[in-house]
């Protein structure tokens, strides 16, 4: 591919220097290197492609970083870094890992926040545009957020506060009629009125916040955009100007099949099939098709997700499936965990399913709602594990330490298929407690030792090998490290080591660990989690009167990035070599 114009931009003010027609010509090669890099190492898709023109426009128009543009999620922001001086990360692949995949102000001068979070970029956009004032500042403040993210309810926060604002505020909503699936909540009624009007719609959404409002059509041309932005910049009041694009964008798959294309693994181009290997078993068919057998046998479950079903597995067809079982509260995690507690308190048997890094913005929901009202809710929660995703705005290892020390909170951690099915099947038995159940993230695996059906009795671990001298606690996603370690160590020592699967993250089981104490002199806890507040320290603060060693493995608190597993587990000395190394050091 010969690129006439992306290879030659170093900023926005070559992008100025282009006439129209080259500006669309440029739009076409940012395609092609969006292309380049997608199809081999993948990324956000379908946002990407449909904020070409728009980002073209914007770097036409305002003057980053003297205007301040703030892209909510940052999942879009492809084309945005090509126009800053990030081009060759898409153009050449040995600079791929040059940019990581939201904006991100360690890379760039023009990138404001690094966020990866969903309906953030009014309530910042707000700060800077209070900052800039209160010091004295010139230049735009710009927030472009989705349609699909306004459902959020920092996104109406924002819009709120926003609305009795007297200072330039440009609000760009990015209207591709999409989330990641399709769109839940009775906002989207209005925009879609507000496209069936060419924005003249009465009942206007933003105007009734009290937000000026301009309307464009046309959202994938860039004359139409230059037009707009150019009649709202140096505007001294907030205004929401509202942009018509199509998700995907110049690939007709992915235009047509907007839910599947939001995010690639790498792909062929001409044929859309993923170049990826294997298929088979995984947690999210097994959780599909188990709670929709759960469904079918009983009326009162009912799966809540927070727009992210492809993640946990509910695809459109197991959705539809679901029928009135199955309820999206659209990207509005707060909503969905009291929502569910009140399905709880009316008889219902709810299943919040989301993942870690969402789940994050929840903590409230789960202490009040739920756990101090002790509502029977199953939050059923994925990725939280350095097995998860990588980048530092979507790790999910806090999720332990966090929900595990609010009172009342059950957290499993299930080792394995069979053990993950009995856990989910109990805590929608019982009406006690609300129960999270972290999805394991290190593949399948089948059951080695006897599964527990009946978890009832809290904070009781399973002693699968017995051994001593030296026990063994691993916890969740690392009982496979921690068998592993049992062998080695075991090799090394002379001496069959104990093992145990603690099942529960919540709490300690005294009774063994005083057991475990009368023939061992170190105990060794592994678990998938943020090591402050987490599951070996509670386990070293119960025995730190107790004549035993006590050696705790897990993660730093700090914010990984970019995180290659292995390399982290070494750093964090979570192999057996190296506990091996520290068992022989405290002798």
């Amino acid at each position: 591919m010969t690129y006439n114009f992306l290879n030659k931009i170093t900023g926005p003010d070559d992008v100025k220097k282009l006439s129209l027609a080259e500006l669309t010509e440029l739009s076409g090669e940012i395609r092609e290197a969006l292309f380049n890099r997608l199809t081999k190492i993948g990324g956000h898709f379908g946002p990407n492609f449909g904020m070409v023109e728009m980002t073209i426009a914007l770097h036409y128009v305002f003057d980053s970083p003297k205007d301040q543009l703030v892209f909510d999620v940052a999942h879009q922001t492809y084309a945005h870094k090509m126009l800053t001086g990030r081009a060759q990360a898409y153009i050449d692949d040995n600079h791929f890992r040059d940019v990581c995949g939201f904006t991100n102000p360690i890379e760039s001068e023009h990138d404001m926040f690094y966020i990866g979070h969903t309906s953030t970029s009014v309530s910042l956009a707000t700060g800077l545009a209070k900052g800039r004032d209160i010091a004295g500042g010139k230049g735009n403040v710009v927030a472009i957020i989705g349609d699909g993210s306004l459902s959020g309810g920092e996104a109406l926060e924002g819009l709120d506060y926003a609305g009795e604002m007297k200072s330039n505020l440009i609000i760009i909503v990015n209207d591709n009629e999409q989330s990641i699936a399709e769109n839940h909540g009775g906002l989207y009624k209005n925009l879609a009125k507000l496209r069936e009007t060419d924005g003249k719609y009465e009942n206007n959404l933003f105007r009734s916040m009290g937000l000026d409002y301009r309307y464009v059509e046309n959202g994938n041309d860039i004359a139409s955009l230059i037009e707009a932005f150019k009649e709202v910049k140096d505007i001294d009041h907030p205004i929401v100007v509202h942009v018509h694009t199509q998700k995907g964008k110049g690939y007709a798959l992915a235009e047509k099949n907007k839910e599947d294309w939001h995010y690639a693994i790498p792909f062929d181009r001409e044929t859309g099939k993923t170049k990826a290997k294997g298929g088979g078993e995984s947690y999210n068919s097994i959780f599909a098709a188990h709670i929709l057998e759960k469904v079918k046998n009983d009326s009162k479950v009912v799966v809540v997700t927070a727009a992210v079903p492809g993640a946990v597995g509910l695809t459109k067809d197991v959705r539809d499936k679901l029928g009135v079982n199955y309820v999206d509260v659209g990207i509005a995690e707060e909503q969905a965990t009291a929502m569910c507690s009140g399905i709880a308190k009316n008889g219902g048997k709810p299943v919040f399913a989301t993942t870690a890094t969402f789940a994050q913005r929840v903590y409230d929901q789960v202490c009040q709602d739920v756990s101090l009202n002790k509502s029977g809710v199953t939050i059923h929660l994925s990725s939280a594990s350095i097995f998860g995703m990588g980048d530092a705005t979507h790790i999910g290892i806090s999720a332990m330490s966090m929900f595990a020390n609010i009172p009342g909170v059950v957290y499993l951690a299930p080792t394995n298929r069979d053990e993950y099915l009995a856990m989910l099947d109990y805590s929608l038995k019982q009406n006690d407690y609300p129960v999270v159940i972290a999805v394991p993230c290190d593949g399948v695996n089948k059951a080695e030792y006897p599964v527990e059906k009946d978890f009832s009795k809290l904070n009781k671990y399973q002693v699968c090998e017995k051994g001593e001298k030296i026990a063994i606690l691993a916890l969740g996603d690392f009982f496979n490290i921690g068998k592993k370690v049992s062998e080695y160590v075991g090799e090394k020592s002379s001496h069959k080591v104990t093992l145990v699967n603690p099942r529960f993250a919540s709490g300690v089981d005294k009774e063994l660990l005083d057991e475990l104490c009368k023939k061992h002199d170190v105990i060794v806890t592994l678990e998938d989690g943020i090591l402050e507040g987490g599951f070996g320290q509670k386990i070293a603060s119960y025995l730190g009167g107790k004549d035993v060693k006590v050696l705790n493995y897990g993660f730093e608190k700090k914010f990984y990035d970019g995180v290659i597993v292995d390399e982290v587990l070494r750093e964090c000395r979570i192999t057996p070599e190296l506990i091996w190394k520290d068992i022989e050091s405290l002798k």
